[in-house]
Order: C-alpha cells, then sequence, then structure tokens
C-alpha cells in the first residue's frame, strides 16, 4: 500500500488530522521522519487537535451569539465596575461545571453587558460547553405560537449553557412566566443560565409581577448566581 492510499484511507475513515499528519511526516526527508513511536503520536494528536477544532467551530457556529466578541476585548476598569479579577473568575468558565448563574445587569446602551456575555459564551465554547444566545421573551412567543415550546425546552435543555438576553426589556404574559419557570426548573442546579438585563435585581420581582411565579423564579435564578452590575461605558456602545 502506498502512501496516497493510506491518506485515502484514513479520508474515508474520518480522520481527516490524522490524515493530513500522516502527509507531512510523508513528505519530510526520510532521514527527518520521526519514528514509528513518535509518528503515531503525532498522527494521534493531531487528529485530536482536529476533532476539538471541529467541536469549537460547531458550538460557536450554532451558539447563535450576537457579538463575535472574545475576552480578551472586554475592557476591565474601576468606571466600569468590572476588575481583571471578576474577569478571571469567570474565564475559565468553572460556573457552567457547578451549575452556576451569571446576572449581568446595567444601563441599557451603555455598559457592554451583551457584549460581555458573548465573549463568556464564546470562551465556554472554545472550553467544550454546548452554548446558545437567544432573546427570551421573542423566542418565547414564537415557540408558544408555532406549537413548539416544548420540542425548544428539550433544544435548551441540550446546551450546558444559555444566554437569556434582553431580560426586563418587554413585559411578562403569564405562557411566559410560566416557560421561564418551566426552563429554570429542567435547569436548576443541573446546568448555567447568562441572563442580561437592564434592570436591577432588586427590580425583577416586580418585573415577573405573579408572587408564586416570582417567587419560584427569583429562588432558581438568584439563589445560586455570580452578580455583576456593569456601570460606566462599554467597549461597544450599542449594547
Amino acid at each position: 500500500m502506498n502512501s496516497q492510499e493510506t491518506i485515502n484511507i484514513l479520508n474515508g475513515l474520518k480522520l481527516k488530522g490524522m490524515s493530513d499528519a500522516f502527509a507531512s511526516i510523508v513528505a519530510m526527508p526520510t532521514q527527518e521522519r520521526p519514528g514509528i513511536e513518535m509518528g503515531a503520536a503525532k498522527m494521534a494528536e493531531a487528529e485530536q487537535m482536529y476533532r476539538v477544532y471541529k467541536r469549537t467551530a460547531m458550538f460557536i457556529k450554532t451558539s447563535k451569539l450576537r457579538y463575535n466578541a472574545c475576552l480578551e476585548d472586554i475592557e476591565c476598569s474601576v468606571d466600569r465596575n468590572f476588575t481583571k479579577e471578576q474577569l478571571l473568575e469567570i474565564a475559565d468558565c468553572s460556573f457552567i461545571t457547578r451549575a452556576e448563574n451569571l446576572l449581568l445587569t446595567g444601563l441599557t446602551g451603555k455598559t457592554g453587558k451583551s457584549f460581555l456575555a458573548c465573549a463568556i459564551g464564546r470562551q465556554a465554547c472554545h472550553l467544550g460547553y454546548r452554548t446558545e444566545y437567544l432573546k427570551f421573551i421573542e423566542r418565547i412567543a414564537l415557540a408558544k405560537l408555532d406549537g413548539t415550546f416544548l420540542k425548544l425546552v428539550s433544544h435548551l435543555e441540550k446546551n450546558h449553557l444559555i444566554i437569556l438576553d434582553d431580560f426586563g426589556l418587554q413585559p411578562l404574559d403569564v405562557n411566559s412566566r410560566l416557560a421561564l419557570l418551566q426552563i429554570l426548573e429542567e435547569r436548576y442546579e443541573r446546568k448555567s443560565i447568562i441572563v442580561v438585563s437592564q434592570l436591577p435585581i432588586d427590580k425583577w420581582y416586580d418585573y415577573i409581577a405573579e408572587p408564586t411565579l416570582a417567587d419560584a423564579i427569583m429562588d432558581r435564578l438568584v439563589n445560586n448566581a455570580h452578580h455583576i452590575e456593569l456601570k460606566g461605558y462599554g467597549n461597544n456602545l450599542i449594547m
């Protein structure tokens, strides 16, 4: 079997990383080629890296993040009420491993809440966490309208992290309250949520409005959550 036939077999087995590594090795001068053990190790490592790359690319694509943001783009300053230490605390996404929530609040259009949420979401994708961004009220309303709400809940449950943006921007109706509670109930102490809101947390209870549901929703949102209140001006003034 010649080298090209080996490459064809590896590609046929969908071992693209290994195939590319093998092609690189056989293209080297004979005296510079690694031994069998080293060559096999290089091919296995290349395949692993390729699969991580493909998984990350898929997670980023399906996350539907609103902004192409990275943690390196985030401005930390006293004026923003957001320090480098706070950024480092969430950068490893260990809050997702612990099934904790992250609440990002601040004035609308000025503080960079959505940008930060998307940067964290992208980081989560790179670390192997399936993530999805959505504008909650719009998505729920559409799902209720076309009868796909249960399918939506099942779909969201597959994500390690969901980002609910613009929380508090539109009034909650009965269906939206019940939908929010159902989603939170499914994820409580199992999966994480980032909530982005222009409303201070102490206004959320009144926003939800119905006391019994408000108690249940707030309990599942806040009890295991980290809160960051952004101030000043963020990197992008439209957020």
